[in-house]
């Protein structure tokens, strides 16, 4: 049964139809993060959300734990606010019929199997197109359909190996790292709802559907961006640069009394600000730092008289003093500190929705602002199934 605040929430959201993506209908497919985070993201901006599971276990994240709240994965619930979950196993011709309904109504399907799973399925892109002639039909790939081998498993962890991004990350005396979060994932989710969005608008235009596939490997290789360009240019493998940056000095993290500041000095004005605000006047004299060609070329002198300095007094003292200055500065801070600064400093970062049981969960907000509002849905991650009967029911106008 779905809990009073869920069907409420619903109920407020289709009354208001005021945020941005009321009325849109997105069937979802998907499991783990990229697709889960982009559908939560259309969510919070107003599209109704069905989530379609396995019957026995559901998307995996509900068990990657600890840590857990009530009965699900931490991991789980911070990525499926705003959606109903219906459990159908689509091995089962029922089942699968009930599905191919529902996306005869859908404006959005969303799905992640391995390439060629969805259509030995029954629920691939022909398929959907037949009962819906105007879908904007989306799949995320691991490496990209047109690509061999076939059907890889997309793990981010891979795909941040093999793209070059864990050869840029970490410090030189150490091993190849990755990013501390999924960073792929999200930016494959983060990639698809643009393009979906855009096949919403292509399709409205052409009244055709619309066939989109964003890949785990070329979302990381267009986010390569300017370390990629550098690599072309010059025809050399980029290095690692540990917390500094290969075209700009100084633009990295020091060490102060008693914790690390990050200072991103972008241009020679602010390096004359920050010369001044240290008392080190002569680092401009000299002439050996007055460019930022310069400052590359003598990287290594430069960063060693800084790094001196900046160990002599604490973070706060530093950060008051550049700040004052206008140079780029702020504390290295642990993700609950990040979170506490944001309230702190006039908006808070997190809200919560009422789970059936989890209790009270926080959740980060979503980064859209309309109108200096935050656009944000307080429906909770839904339980394994919570809402198949009545959407088998009634479709998609269930409560």
């Amino acid at each position: 049964m779905c809990c009073p605040p869920t069907t409420d929430a619903f109920d407020q959201q289709r009354r208001q139809g005021a945020a941005p993506l009321a009325g849109v209908r997105v069937l979802d497919l998907s499991r783990v993060l990229a697709g889960p985070y982009c559908s939560m993201l259309l969510a919070d901006l107003g599209a109704e959300v069905l989530k379609i599971e396995r019957p026995d276990g559901g998307d995996e994240t509900r068990g990657w734990g600890p840590p857990h709240q009530g009965d699900e994965a931490s991991y789980y619930l911070s990525i499926n606010r705003g959606k109903r979950s219906v459990a159908l196993d689509l091995r089962d011709l029922g089942d699968r019929e009930a599905l191919l309904v529902l996306a005869e109504d859908a404006d959005v399907v969303i799905e992640n199997f391995k390439s060629g799973d969805a259509d030995r399925l029954g629920v691939g892109f022909a398929a959907v197109r037949a009962r819906n002639p105007d879908v904007v039909y989306c799949s995320i790939t691991g490496f990209g359909s047109g690509r061999e081998p076939q059907g890889r498993p997309g793990y981010d962890f891979l795909v941040q190996a093999e793209t070059g991004l864990m050869a840029i990350t970490g410090p030189p005396e150490q091993g190849p790292a990755k990013v501390g979060v999924a960073i792929l994932d999200v930016v494959t989710g983060l990639q698809l709802g643009i393009a979906l969005l855009a096949g919403l608008r292509a399709a409205e235009k052409s009244g055709e559907a619309q066939r989109i596939e964003v890949s785990l490997l070329d979302s990381a290789l267009s986010a390569l961006v300017n370390v990629a360009g550098n690599a072309l240019a010059t025809g050399a493998e980029p290095g690692r640069w540990g917390n500094a940056h290969p075209n700009i000095v100084p633009y990295e993290a020091f060490e102060t009394s008693d914790g690390w500041i990050a200072v991103a000095v972008g241009n020679d004005a602010a390096f004359v600000a920050l010369s001044e605000a240290m008392e080190l006047e002569d680092l401009v004299s000299s002439g050996s730092y007055a460019t930022n060609s310069d400052r590359v070329a003598n990287r290594q002198e430069l960063v060693e008289l800084l790094a001196a300095r900046f160990r002599t007094d604490t973070s706060e003292a530093w950060v008051g003093r550049l700040s004052d200055a206008g140079v780029p500065v702020g504390p290295i801070r642990g993700v609950l500190e990040a979170l506490d600064a944001a309230e702190q400093a006039g908006e808070s970062a997190t809200f919560e929705v009422s789970h059936p049981t989890a209790g009270e969960l926080a959740q980060v907000k979503s980064p859209f602002r309309f109108d200096g509002q935050p656009t944000l849905s307080h429906i909770p991650p839904p339980l394994l199934g919570e809402h198949t009967e009545e959407v088998i029911r009634d479709g998609w106008s269930a409560p």
